[in-house]
């Protein structure tokens, strides 16, 4: 049986999760949940008219910021800057384009109304990013997700152009190395990401980072 969550804005133990990755089913996207999910890596992803489910898989797949990959075929796009890249300048637009830009094998999104206006307020609190990848002045690639100390939570990009989430990626991703980031969490594993670095990590040391970025966040307050 799955734990059903109330009103109450509480999670079981990341321990409880079920070999399938979820941990949770209920409860709300308000500003409080989600950001005691993130503090301990749990994150909603569901279907719309569904309930929401809150994962918190494990082994758990990321990327070390430090290691992230740039293939050969990347360097010309950097040694030309073939684009231009910009940090919370339009999140509205970021994730508006995540949620509507067509994905190869996939019928739709996952980005519902909610979710739209739930990561939004979270971003005019200061906890969401969104990285603008432009050629010129159009928007041409992007990614949004959630900061936390030094934890960024990647939640979704998209390209309009040939590499432009790939640049936008990797260029976020030497920010946050520069800036002492401990990880960058991924969620969940396919190829475009592996390319990147993406690697599994156990969710014991998953854990272990996420107890250490929460200490020094309350150290900091």
């Amino acid at each position: 049986m799955y734990y059903y969550l109330d009103k109450e804005i509480s999670f079981p133990h990341p321990d409880a999760v079920k070999p399938s990755g979820i941990l949770a089913i209920g409860g709300d996207l308000s500003i409080e949940r989600l950001l005691l999910a993130y503090h301990y890596g749990i994150f909603p992803w569901y279907n719309e008219n569904e309930p929401i489910i809150w994962w918190c898989p494990k082994p758990r797949f990321v990327i070390f910021p430090k290691k992230v990959k740039i293939a050969k075929s990347m360097n010309s796009y950097f040694n030309r800057q073939k684009y231009q890249v910009t940090y919370d300048q339009h999140f509205q637009d970021i994730i508006r384009y995540c949620q509507h830009t067509p994905r190869h094998g996939q019928e739709g999104t996952w980005i519902n109304e909610d979710i739209v206006h739930a990561y939004t307020k979270l971003h005019k609190q200061g906890f969401a990013l969104s990285v603008e990848v432009w050629e010129g002045d159009q928007l041409v690639g992007g990614l949004y997700g959630v900061k936390l100390g030094k934890v960024f939570f990647g939640e979704s990009m998209f390209s309009l152009k040939s590499n432009a989430s790939k640049f936008g990626f990797i260029t976020l991703a030497k920010r946050l190395a520069s800036e002492g980031f401990y990880v960058i969490d991924c969620q969940q594993p396919n190829p475009y990401l592996e390319s990147l670095g993406g690697e599994f990590i156990t969710g014991s040391i998953f854990q272990n980072i996420l107890s250490k970025n929460r200490a020094e966040m309350l150290g900091n307050e």
